[in-house]
């Protein structure tokens, strides 16, 4: 019954959301214009050893490069072999990492997916791998060590628009997650599924819609005794430096979370003209009210609860964020790893964890920007950067400088 509600609910979002577009003939028209004011871009420079070890962790805490020279790395699934796979979209492919004499460093990287343009979302389910492009969902046996041909079980996914990045999970009801961001900045979209959570079964037979009003939760993961969901979702860009924040929130079915009007806990965003027929009261009613903020314009990527043993214990069960960076925001934000705090399985802050990627100076400078990011066999937290091509490893060892190379 309670299932049978929020369906309900949702549908209702989604017709009104529709209507609206009807009623305004805005369906995927930008509503805020771009404001050049506001494009404050780091320079991307290369890692050095001297760089790296400038890099800031808690105490026992080191970082040392796991792999480098690797394109474009995106989106990591750990096997349980402990091999590590990775989306490259710029290359059209999947590479696998493995540290077979367990030296902390990865051995050459091995083709293992190719010819798959637009790849991004990548995850590992009973002996299978899954990958997700713009708008076609595929899957390939991994059961023999080898990766085999991947098969396209689903297609029909919205187009990317401004936001093609697509991620897939498996959760706890064995029920594939897809997120879907927003063809756009802030708009009425014009197809149901565009910034939402699409949940498909695991042969793409199935597919129905999760959760919406998702401007762009390409981070999300359940956490490991509640087995609730969690996602960050990226903020409206063009409203100013400082909002709207980059958004934790505890992803329901049937669930609306507010974009593109509403953000944070019932906040409207401050547009100069407003739809026709548009009812605020009513909106910020049927959305759902986030659970932490964090700087706006972070663009919070990947999402992993970290489930292992090499870390304390205070550790254990918290989710860390690879913030991949502003483009426009001044100071920029972003270039780190935030670590999100959990406290008898409620979320309770965001922290900086790894910082030190983005340089002071009069002129911004970087040399990363973090995407990827997963925990290792050996329990060490890989993070992955799509701009310079490295793979960091992050360890913990008592009584150790907080860097290392």
């Amino acid at each position: 019954m309670k299932e049978h509600r929020e369906r309900i609910l949702l549908l209702t979002v989604c017709a009104w959301i529709l209507s609206v577009a009807v009623a305004c003939g805005q369906q995927g028209t930008e509503l805020i214009e771009n404001r050049e004011g506001y494009r404050v871009m780091p320079e991307i420079i290369q890692p050095t050893d001297e760089l790296v070890s400038r890099l800031k962790l808690p105490p026992g805490f080191i970082v040392t490069t796991f792999a480098k020279d690797l394109g474009a790395p995106r989106m990591m699934a750990v096997s349980d072999d402990g091999t590590v796979y990775i989306t490259r979209q710029d290359s059209a492919d999947v590479i696998a990492l493995q540290d077979a004499d367990g030296d902390g460093k990865a051995e050459a990287p091995q083709v293992v997916v190719k010819g798959l343009p637009g790849v991004h979302g990548i995850t590992l389910h009973n002996g299978a791998m899954y990958l997700c492009t713009v708008q076609e969902l595929y899957v390939a046996d991994i059961k023999t060590g080898a990766v085999g041909q991947p098969k396209k079980i689903m297609a029909g996914i919205p187009p990317g628009g401004r936001h093609p990045n697509r991620t897939i999970a498996f959760g706890p009801d064995e029920m594939l997650y897809i997120s879907i961001g927003s063809t756009c900045n802030c708009c009425i979209e014009e197809h149901p599924e565009s910034a939402s959570i699409v949940r498909v079964a695991a042969d793409g037979s199935t597919r129905e819609i999760f959760a919406t009003g998702l401007r762009n939760t390409i981070g999300f993961d359940w956490h490991p005794e509640s087995k609730l969901l969690y996602g960050m979702d990226h903020g409206t860009d063009w409203l100013g430096d400082d909002f709207p924040p980059e958004e934790l929130n505890r992803l329901e079915q049937g669930k609306h979370y507010g974009w593109p009007f509403v953000y944070g806990r019932g906040k409207l965003i401050d547009l100069q003209d407003y739809p026709e027929q548009f009812d605020s009261e009513a909106y910020v009613a049927k959305s759902t009210s986030s659970l932490l903020e964090y700087t706006a314009h972070s663009a919070p990527i990947q999402m992993v609860f970290y489930t292992a043993s090499q870390f304390p214990e205070e550790y254990r069960n918290d989710a860390f964020v690879a913030m991949h960076g502003s483009w426009n925001r001044k100071p920029p934000s972003g270039y780190e790893v935030t670590r999100i705090t959990f406290d008898n399985g409620r979320p309770t802050g965001v922290e900086p964890f790894l910082t030190g990627f983005l340089l002071d100076g009069d002129r911004p400078q970087t040399f990363a920007r973090p995407a990827g990011i997963a925990v290792a066999k050996d329990g060490s937290l890989l993070v992955g950067c799509d701009t310079t091509g490295v793979v960091y490893r992050i360890s913990y060892q008592r009584n150790q400088d907080t860097t290392g190379r």
